[in-house]
Parts: structure tokens; C-alpha cells; sequence
């Protein structure tokens, strides 16, 4: 079943945030159906930098790369602006889709851009960001390859704004919607209304962040297809890092945190690094 087809069902879609080979397969063990390729988790662990556009098209193509080896599980990947004007953006779209993305969100910020929910964004005007959308359309190879259009307007035109440039996305031909940083759940209902029977609807839950954290059950019943935890992996693993360190520093040795990480024999069951020698084993001769 294609990612389009799967969003055509009643049922949310929760994509978790992954930034590497590791997470993707943890997180399909889980028993997640999609992942969400984030720019600022890329930003956070390759980088150590803040979500403020410092990651460039190619890093983020190498790292859907690296995960499509690993899963082959539907990814909705962060393309930013699209990394610059309408041409950048069919080149991201081909760029991405040969790396293995099922779906590529674009968003109208001004380039480079910043996490949406930073402060002092500011937006290209509408039209412009019609002709990406128009652009990337032009350029995918798929049909099945889905364009996410965000729209960062509620912090900087106010969320009338925002749907307003919502509307002319869709007319433009994008495939699924993502009104960032709604403030309220008051906003998240109007969103809901307004578009969740003519288009999939994508929602963004960032912990700290500028809107009120919704369960995914909480979600659907208001409309939303589909919900990103973008940055949770690395809040989460940022933390744990955190607490290792400082113990590795305070001890000398790891016998403090045991508890808290896996052994060498634990990591490697995880990765089934048992079931790779097996398969290398026939191919190689060595099993008999």
C-alpha cells in the first residue's frame, strides 16, 4: 500500500522523529507504520547546532539514504524551503525521492529558515511559495511521492493568514497540509473543520513548544491524518547522553549506569547483528 493510500483511512498515522539507521529501526520495532526525517534532529546530532536552516539538501539526502537501506518504511522528510527558490525545490524533490523519501514537507519561511517554533520567523509571499509547490509537482517521478505544505504564517501574519495561504497550497496541488504551531486547541479545531474532508492534515507536536501537546487518539477524532513527534528521540537521548556522561566522568567506569544502557551482547541482539553474520555466512562459504 502506497503512504497516499494508507492516509486515505480514518486511523492517525504517528510518525516518530528519526535521524539516522539506528532510530529508524528502533523505531519500526516499535511497531510504527511511518517515521518523520527531521532537519533539526539532523541539526541537533550531526551538527550539535540549533534548527536555524545550517543543514544543507545533501546531508539530509545522505541520511534518507541511510535509512531507506535500513527500513522500508514510509518517510516523510524535512525539506525545508526547499533550500531556496522554485528550481531548488524540484531539485530537493528529485534529490530526496531517489533517496527513498515517500513524502517531502516544504514550508514558505524565508531561506535559510528557522524551527517553527522559534521566534522572529519571517515568510515568502504567498505566490511564491504556489510556484514551489507547482514546481516540486512538475518534478516528482512518482505520483505516489506526496507534497506536505507548511505554512509558518500564524506567528507572523496571525492564524486567518495562515489558513488563507493554507487554501491557495491546496489549490496548488499539495497533497497534504501542515499549519504550523497552532496556539490553542481552539486553533487546532478550526484547522480540523476547515480542511480535515478535502485534504490530509498534518499535525506537529514539539514538547516546550508553541502548541498544546494533543495525543494522537485526541487528534484523530478532530481529523488530523497524520502526527509528528519530530525532536522527542533526541530530547530524549540529549537527556540519557547527558547523565551518562556526567557519571562516566564522576566514576571512572560505566558499572554506575549499567542499568540504563545495554551491554555489548544486548546492543548487538538489538541490531541483529546474529542474523547479518548468518546472512553474510551464505554468501561467503562459511557456512558449509
Amino acid at each position: 500500500m502506497s503512504f497516499r493510500s494508507r492516509l486515505q483511512k480514518k486511523e492517525i498515522v504517528v510518525a516518530p522523529g528519526v535521524y539516522d539507521g539506528l532510530t529508524a529501526s528502533l523505531a519500526e520495532a516499535a511497531g510504527f507504520q511511518a517515521l518523520y526525517l527531521s532537519g533539526a534532529a539532523v541539526a541537533y546530532t550531526r551538527l550539535g547546532r540549533p534548527d536555524i536552516g545550517l543543514t544543507t539538501a545533501s546531508e539530509m539526502a545522505d541520511t534518507m539514504t541511510l535509512i531507506a537501506d535500513r527500513t522500508a518504511l514510509p518517510v516523510i522528510i524535512d525539506a525545508d524551503t526547499g533550500f531556496g527558490n522554485a528550481l531548488n525545490a524540484q531539485r530537493t524533490m528529485r534529490l530526496y525521492e531517489r533517496a527513498g523519501a515517500s513524502a517531502l514537507q516544504m514550508e514558505d519561511q524565508t531561506y535559510p529558515k528557522r524551527c517553527g517554533h522559534l521566534a522572529d520567523k519571517s515568510l515568502i509571499p504567498s505566490a511564491e511559495m504556489v510556484g514551489k509547490i507547482k514546481a516540486m509537482a512538475d518534478a516528482r517521478a512518482s505520483e505516489d511521492t506526496l507534497i506536505v505544505a507548511r505554512t509558518d504564517a500564524i506567528a507572523v501574519e496571525g492564524f486567518s493568514a495562515a489558513t488563507d495561504r493554507a487554501e491557495a497550497y491546496l489549490e496548488a496541488g499539495a497533497d497534504v497540509l501542515f499549519i504550523e504551531a497552532p496556539q490553542s486547541r481552539e486553533q487546532l479545531e478550526t484547522v480540523a473543520a476547515r480542511f480535515a474532508t478535502r485534504v490530509p492534515l498534518l499535525a506537529n507536536m514539539v514538547e516546550g513548544g508553541a502548541t498544546p501537546i494533543t495525543g494522537a487518539a485526541d487528534l484523530e477524532a478532530l481529523g488530523f491524518s497524520i502526527v509528528i513527534f519530530p525532536g522527542g528521540i533526541v530530547r530524549a537521548l540529549a537527556r540519557t547522553a547527558q547523565d551518562y556522561y556526567t557519571s562516566l566522568a564522576a566514576h571512572g567506569s560505566n558499572k554506575p549506569f549499567a542499568d540504563r544502557m545495554f551491554d555489548f551482547g544486548g546492543l548487538n541482539e538489538v541490531i541483529g547483528t546474529a542474523e547479518m553474520l548468518k546472512k553474510g555466512a551464505r554468501y561467503d562459504g562459511s557456512d558449509g
